[in-house]
């Protein structure tokens, strides 16, 4: 049987008044008529709800217990996620050195960021470029210079032409990526580090090759991450085997020669996720390109030479080229230089919190909550040593002795200290000191590209930087939560102890997907034995979990997890299965579907307005996430569309008086919709695999007043694409 929780007292309003009435006639045998209306009566009636009232508090003391064990299991609530992101720079034009910038730049926007790292930022910017093969009909215009250029040079083959083609211009990332394997004629993409004016060439080569000292280049990256389909492997991804080059000077005669860059630092784990590469910048002596006007250079850009430019006000201001060459599968979505990591939190230093009266078990409020625990410093005035680092513990009973330590709640922010017996009681009268502490976080930190454009730096002496520095956020800042509720963190409790930290049964796996902290999960399905890569469900060992993140609103397309969200999934449950199992983190399959309905309107509702609502209705009940499916938690896995079940839906639409059919289509691969059989009733159902969900792709609602006998489309025609680009005039290749 259930284990329901007994109320304390479960006497309810009507019950008190009853109680009270029935002991009238042995208080007050006077009071004959206690009706509704009399004065007495009505005293009565407010004494019992007064007194209800006071029950019902009553009766929630075994939530109160539950928020209690939740602190004796030492678990408080999870604080907020920080939102992270990278910022390129750019000093005033007229810069000939490079800055310094220590860490923790305020970027201020509608929520405060902070720079996570140095930087040395350098008086250039940068402009990336990749040589991009000739699509056939470039080929076939090209055809007679490349057989001439054969013939010239007595080549065994026809040489392979490319065009110079600018990327990721004005610092924007490409959401579609660029493929350095098949999307360039040499797997390599180049960034011209260009001067603001041609002038500037010879100092700002100079300040940055040794003139100041040797130089760090920081180079931003960001990978194309593409939606996996359903039997994609997710798991750590292959590292990528790159390669740093810069540009030297020409020397005559001989052929382009490049360095070698040191890589000093990489927060891409080689080039797999978002981050920075540090390199090392040669001295001024070794740093130079080669020509780009063919007059000066016959064979400028040809073979492994740099990408021809043709543009003369970007050749003139051209210092050097950066190459990432690879011979790996490699996408990147965004490359640039001077760039920083930030993250959706602020600094706070040397800040006193309070003062010990030499009680035990003191606690004390930090000036702010959702601490990250990781950046957290806490001193402690000792006699005769002055300011002492105290240890941070996970729980002050542990403790042996008095071990100078004490307990940080990252979400309230407060720290509680020992009792002398399980850990060390702070000296009566001695100050505590916060030395180092970052707070913030939340989903109000998840900003688009663009959003950010001021800064605040510091150089390395702690003076403010004064000069002009711009600021381009060429993607999105993510991973940005807010803390856990109270509400979630008393369901939390079950899973605590059931899970123990270890994914072994079916709702150990959702339980902990559900906890990843940033993480946008709104389901997950868990389905044992399960191979994606065989679709069979029968193979001891193996269980997958599907992942389904949240979305607004139940527009198509459904929702579905990226490799970032798939990734953070996959590394925050293996370490905690078994040894022996053999889990896959997976996306969502969905199968097309097309729906066509005819509703008779009653008078006085308006066609479209419960057209439209009809068309919500049915996009609503079968979403994926709730508010889908019968139980409103998303549509169930596996569960076919049934055409009887989905008319149920629409009749409970306001205004719709008759349902006068529904049929359901599936998209051709050719394009197009092709009508589902019907059975000898005319109903018709999809039927979905054990790992499918539907998707609603197109949805028709034939509408017409009471009586008018309107009949459901049996076609079904896709809805017109709306053609956004602008035409513009193709420039014509000149001599």
């Amino acid at each position: 049987m259930p284990l329901i929780p007994p109320s304390l007292d479960d006497r309810s309003y009507d019950d008190l008044v009853q109680e009270m009435l029935a002991n009238i006639p042995a208080h007050t045998p006077e009071w004959t008529n206690p009706q509704p209306g009399d004065p007495g009566r009505t005293l009565v009636e407010l004494f019992a709800w007064l007194a209800d009232t006071i029950l019902y508090r009553a009766n929630l003391i075994p939530e109160k217990q539950r928020i209690a064990f939740l602190n004796l299991l030492g678990q408080s609530m999870q604080p907020a996620a920080a939102a992270t992101g990278l910022v390129s720079l750019a000093l005033n034009p007229a810069s000939l050195a490079p800055v310094g910038l220590i860490a923790q730049a305020k970027l201020t926007g509608a929520v405060t960021f902070e720079t996570l790292g140095e930087i040395d930022l350098l008086p250039l910017t940068a402009q990336a470029y990749i040589k991009a093969p000739l699509t056939a009909d470039q080929q076939a215009g090209a055809m007679p210079l490349l057989a001439g250029l054969k013939k010239l040079y007595g080549l065994s083959t026809l040489p392979a032409g490319y065009t110079t083609t600018p990327v990721f211009t004005n610092n924007q990332a490409d959401p579609n990526g660029i493929d350095l394997t098949n999307g360039t004629t040499d797997s390599s993409l180049w960034l011209a580090l260009l001067v603001a004016k041609p002038e500037n060439l010879a100092p700002v080569l100079a300040s940055i090759g040794g003139q100041n000292g040797q130089q760090i280049l920081n180079v931003g990256f960001v990978p194309s991450i593409s939606v996996p389909g359903l039997f994609s492997d997710v798991g750590p991804p292959a590292a990528v085997q790159a390669t740093w080059q810069m540009s030297q000077p020409p020397i005559s005669g001989q052929p382009n020669a490049y360095t070698t860059l040191k890589v000093l630092g990489d927060t891409t784990q080689s080039l797999t996720q978002t981050g920075i590469v540090q390199l090392l910048v040669p001295p001024a002596a070794v740093i130079g390109a080669p020509p780009n006007d063919v007059r000066a250079d016959a064979q400028a850009g040809v073979g492994m030479k740099p990408p021809r430019i043709d543009d003369a006000s970007i050749a003139a201001r051209l210092l050097a080229w950066v190459r990432l060459s690879t011979q790996s599968s490699l996408q990147v979505s965004w490359l640039g230089v001077n760039a920083v990591a930030i993250d959706q939190r602020t600094t706070y230093n040397s800040i006193v919190i309070g003062v010990s009266d030499g009680s035990a078990n003191q606690q004390f409020a930090l000036p702010q909550t959702q601490i990250d625990p990781a950046t957290f410093v806490l001193e402690v005035d000792m006699p005769g040593l002055g300011f002492r680092t105290w240890q941070r513990a996970d729980d002050v009973s542990v403790l042996q002795g008095p071990v100078p330590a004490y307990v940080l709640d990252p979400e309230a922010g407060t720290v509680t200290f020992g009792n002398q017996l399980q850990g060390m009681i702070v000296p009566a009268g001695r100050r505590i000191r916060v030395n180092t502490m970052r707070a913030g976080g939340g989903v109000a930190g998840n900003l688009p590209a663009g959003s950010l454009t001021t800064i605040q730096a510091f150089d390395a002496s702690g003076n403010q930087v004064t000069q002009t520095i711009t600021v381009h956020q060429p993607i999105a800042t993510t991973g940005g939560a807010d803390p856990e509720t109270l509400d979630q963190a008393q369901q939390r409790i079950p899973s605590l102890l059931g899970t123990q930290g270890r994914a072994v049964t079916a709702g150990d796996y959702s339980d902990l997907a559900q906890q990843i902290p940033g993480a946008n999960v709104a389901r997950v399905e868990v389905l044992p034995l399960f191979k994606p890569q065989t679709r069979t469900s029968d193979v001891p060992g193996v269980v997958s979990v599907m992942v389904i993140p949240g979305k607004d609103g139940v527009l198509n397309p459904c929702p579905r997890a990226g490799r970032p969200l798939l990734e953070a999934v996959y590394q925050y449950l293996d370490p905690r299965r078994p040894v022996a199992a053999e889990m896959y983190v997976i996306a969502s399959e969905y199968m097309g579907l097309g729906i066509s309905v005819a509703v008779e309107v009653k008078t006085g509702y308006g066609l479209l307005q419960v057209s439209q609502a009809v068309e919500t209705a049915l996009r609503s009940y079968l979403w994926p996430i709730a508010p889908g499916g019968p139980a409103n938690t998303g549509w169930p896995l596996g569960r076919g569309v049934r055409s009887l079940e989905l008319e149920v839906i629409v009749s409970q639409v306001a205004g719709v008086i008759e349902v006068n059919g529904l049929n359901l289509f599936q998209p051709l691969a050719a394009g197009g919709y092709q009508q589902l059989t019907t059975d000898a009733s005319g109903k018709s159902e999809l039927t979905l695999q054990s790992w499918q969900l539907p998707e609603v792709l197109e949805v028709v609602v034939a509408a017409g007043p009471d009586g008018s006998g309107i009949q459901a489309p049996t076609s079904l025609t896709p809805a017109p694409e709306t053609d956004t680009t602008v035409a513009v005039p193709i420039v014509p290749t000149v001599c």
